[in-house]
């Protein structure tokens, strides 16, 4: 059995990430007390939703911040692979809270559609300025690697809603002070319900996906098997397990049929398919086991329960991949 660790540690970039998002907390909370003030003195159910979307990001900056220090601890006994899958847990708790946020908003917003009360736009137009470059200066300390991060990626789009909902604020908020209608009011809180839900939900299903070890949506597993039985000396691949540890610290192990060779043959075989793994599916983590042929076959992906469930295929050649 070889394992390739291709681990990438945070290191000085993970300490200013950290840096980066406790400045950002401490904004948000400091301007979450100011709008939350000023949207009840204002009567504003725009103000107090968003309030309430940024009241969740100070507790999604704060999970953010305490997963990438969580991350940054070594592996140990109790946790071989590290805490690497803390910030999917927090990128869970962030969109599933996002999701109840805008549950809350709707039924707000439907109840004073129905009955809306007078709005002081002259507050919701100046809170609403300030909103928009708290929002859009938080979202830029966090948006340095959030496109490979599902943790920040969950971060920055709670900082982003915000940007879009106060930009929505305001201008509901010229136009209740030009023509009177109040009831533009709870009209942007829905909107602003809607763009929550919405970018919970991606969040949401790709931590879901990583907490089951799904497959990683970019990976073809049977164009996977025909690149691992190019490899030469490979006669065949089974019991092969393809998933995340995080958003971008991806694992592979499989059981890999040989001729009967010399070890320092099979170690050449292993160094090539490690090399297959990471240049074509960017996975820094194989695990693999050489067996000779005459080996009782298994499935190409086994049901670990050992019943007769799965796909019951132990691949020798490139053309017997059963298509998805």
């Amino acid at each position: 059995m070889a394992t390739n660790h291709n681990h990438a540690h945070a290191g000085h970039s993970g300490q200013q990430t950290a840096r980066r998002l406790a400045i950002a907390l401490g904004a948000t909370l400091a301007f979450v007390v100011f709008e939350a003030f000023a949207g009840w003195r204002a009567n504003s159910l725009a103000l107090l939703s968003d309030a309430a979307h940024n009241l969740t990001d100070v507790i999604a900056l704060a999970l953010s911040w305490y997963a990438l220090r969580l991350a940054a601890q070594p592996a140990n006994a109790s946790k071989t692979f590290g805490y690497h899958r803390a910030g999917i847990l927090v990128a869970l708790v962030n969109s599933t809270t996002l999701v109840v946020i805008a549950l809350g908003i709707f039924y707000e917003a439907f109840r004073r559609i129905n009955a809306p009360l007078q709005v002081e736009a002259n507050v919701l137009v100046g809170v609403g300025v300030v909103a928009l470059l708290v929002n859009a200066g938080t979202a830029w300390l966090v948006e340095r690697g959030s496109d490979k991060d599902l943790n920040l990626r969950s971060t920055f789009i709670h900082l982003m809603g915000d940007v879009i909902a106060t930009m929505g604020a305001i201008v509901a908020g010229i136009v209740i002070a030009v023509t009177g209608m109040n009831w533009l009011d709870p009209l942007v809180s829905a909107f602003i319900g809607l763009l929550i839900l919405g970018s919970a939900w991606g969040i949401l299903r790709e931590t879901i996906d990583i907490l089951l070890e799904g497959t990683p949506r970019d990976i073809d597993m049977s164009k996977m098997v025909r690149d691992l039985l190019k490899v030469p000396g490979v006669r065949g691949v089974h019991d092969l397990h393809v998933w995340s540890l995080t958003q971008n610290m991806r694992a592979l192990s499989a059981h890999v049929v040989t001729d009967n060779v010399l070890i320092g043959d099979g170690a050449a075989i292993q160094r090539e398919i490690n090399a297959v793994a990471s240049r074509e599916y960017d996975i820094a983590h194989a695990t693999l086991q050489l067996e000779c042929e005459g080996c009782q076959p298994d499935l190409l992906y086994c049901n670990l329960e050992g019943g007769a469930g799965g796909e019951a295929e132990h691949v020798h050649e490139p053309d017997s991949v059963a298509p998805h």
